[in-house]
């Protein structure tokens, strides 16, 4: 059986870790959720940054999981 993760708890979680980003100049946006699968998009001084892939893996990725179970995979669209 699949997990269904709400899009809206998703949201609130990123909540948590916008204001880091914006410290830099990003975002962080939600492209859509899919199964364990989401899709986001670094905007702002994050698109193209050097250091993106590990702000998605390592903050993004990691505290989402911590914050709801079931996510398998961030994807950056």
């Amino acid at each position: 059986m699949e997990t269904v993760i709400e899009t809206e708890k998703v949201e609130q979680a990123l909540d948590t870790i916008r204001p880091a980003l914006a410290r830099d100049g990003g975002n962080i946006l939600l492209v859509g959720v899919e199964g364990g699968k989401v899709k986001v998009k670094l905007v702002g001084s994050c698109q193209g940054c050097p250091s993106s892939g590990y702000t998605l893996r390592l903050g993004v990725e990691r505290r989402l999981k911590e914050l709801i179970p079931g996510i398998q995979e961030i994807i950056h669209v």
